[in-house]
């Protein structure tokens, strides 16, 4: 893609309030749909257009989501950066898939949270699987989202940009933890000049973490 066109579409996708995630994906298929034809997007016409979609259910054999992603990403290129409005476009509906999700026991969680050697991931990771966020709603987490009085977590940002609070479960205390972490950054070197023989206790999912104090100050 042209950079004129390119940073035409980024500006109709900004319009549309797209985030920046959503543009780099969107930016992403219709390069690879420029790429298979190796010409400017601009000069695909209706039919190629067509074979390209039957390339990926047929021959790629893409996910649903993929081929999902591609066709609203390819859609709103061609609708509202170029204004061509075509049939193809209410031709192609990828497959709906049943399918049952994978469900790790609390076991299985356990172990995989034990193999986190890190205190700051190990409870990122933990607060992800206790409350149900998404990857970056669990990167983006502050200590001040933590309300532990009220057993809530504020999620800012989330997607859509949008905020919303989620239980915190009962049994998860992880609060308390991180609560310590940001008290501990502020003794760093003290800590590590006189290390102390204690540690702190965290029960979460039913698992004991268990930190040393210079590990958490680190």
């Amino acid at each position: 893609m042209s950079t004129p066109l390119r940073q035409k579409m980024i500006e109709d996708m900004q319009l549309h309030g797209f985030a920046a995630r959503t543009q780099e994906a969107y930016l992403l298929a219709v390069s690879q749909l420029a790429r298979y034809y190796r010409k400017s997007p601009d000069l695909i016409d209706e039919e190629e257009l067509r074979r390209y979609f039957l390339y990926l259910i047929n021959e790629k054999h893409a996910a649903r989501n993929t081929c999902t992603i591609a066709l609203c990403s390819i859609k709103f290129f061609f609708e509202n950066t170029l204004g061509k409005e075509w049939k193809t476009f209410e031709l192609v509906r990828p497959p709906r898939e049943k399918k049952l999700p994978v469900v790790l026991s609390v076991d299985e969680v356990r172990r995989i949270l034990e193999c986190v050697r890190t205190p700051r991931y190990r409870v990122c990771l933990t607060i992800i699987y206790a409350c149900g966020l998404r990857l970056l709603e669990g990167v983006r987490l502050q200590v001040k989202d933590i309300d532990g009085e009220r057993g809530l977590v504020h999620i800012r940002h989330g997607k859509g940009s949008k905020d919303r609070c989620v239980p915190l479960p009962s049994l998860t205390i992880i609060w308390r933890l991180l609560k310590s972490i940001s008290l501990m950054r502020k003794f760093k070197h003290s800590a590590m000049r006189n290390p102390l023989p204690y540690r702190i206790f965290v029960i979460s999912c039913g698992t004991p973490l268990i930190f040393p104090i210079t590990a958490i100050a680190s």
